[in-house]
C-alpha cells in the first residue's frame, strides 16, 4: 500500500494505539516505584541510557538538518533511529528502576535540579503522543499535519532527551550510597 494511501481501519487503529500507549507508559513508569524484582543487578544501566539519550538528541538534530536540506530518505531514517533509540531507553530505564532503589540527589545545586527534573518528567510524559501523531501523520503521508505536531513534538523531545543526560551528570555521583 503506497505510503498515503492508508486504509482508514489502519488509521483508526494507529490513533487507538497512540492514545493507549500516551496513557500506559506514563502509567508503568509510575508504578515502577512501588515495584522491585530481588536477585538482578542492573546498576550499570544509568550510564548506558543516559548515552543513548545524549546520541537521541544528536540524531534529532542531524534528522532536522536532514529535513531542512531536503534529504527526506535520511531524514526517515534518523527519525526511526530516534524512536529506537527512545525505546530502547525506556527499556534500559525500566530494567534499572524495577531491580534498583531509587538515587537521591545531595548537591549543592538542588534549586536547578529539581526544577530540571521536574521538567524533564513531566515533558517526557507530554512528549509522548506528540512523537508518536507526528511519526504517524508522516505514516500516513499528511505532511501539513506532520509539520503542524512536529512544531511542539521536537522541541520537547530534544529537551527531554538533552535534559535527561543533564540529570544523570548530576545525580551520578549519588548512585550506590
Amino acid at each position: 500500500m503506497p505510503l498515503n494511501k492508508k486504509s482508514e481501519a489502519q488509521i483508526k487503529t494507529g490513533k487507538r494505539l497512540i492514545i493507549a500507549l500516551s496513557i500506559i507508559i506514563p502509567l508503568a513508569v509510575a508504578m515502577l516505584f512501588k515495584i522491585k524484582v530481588e536477585g538482578y543487578d542492573f546498576s550499570f544501566l544509568p550510564p548506558t541510557y543516559a548515552t543513548i539519550n545524549g546520541i537521541t538528541a544528536l540524531v534529532l538534530i542531524c534528522a532536522l538538518v536532514a529535513i531542512k536540506q531536503k534529504k527526506i530518505n535520511l531524514h526517515q531514517r534518523l527519525m526511526q533511529t530516534a524512536l529506537i533509540l527512545s525505546l530502547l531507553f525506556l527499556i534500559g530505564y525500566v530494567l534499572y528502576h524495577i531491580t534498583s532503589e531509587s538515587t537521591s540527589y545531595e548537591g549543592a545545586y538542588m534549586a536547578l535540579y529539581r526544577p530540571l527534573l521536574i521538567s524533564h518528567i513531566i515533558l517526557s510524559v507530554v512528549v509522548i503522543p506528540l512523537v508518536l501523531f507526528a511519526y504517524f501523520n508522516a505514516w500516513k503521508g499528511d505532511f501539513e499535519k506532520h509539520k503542524k505536531w512536529v512544531r511542539f513534538a521536537y522541541p520537547i523531545w530534544l529537551y527531554v532527551a538533552i535534559s535527561g543526560v543533564v540529570v544523570y551528570l548530576m545525580i551520578s555521583p549519588y548512585y550506590g550510597k
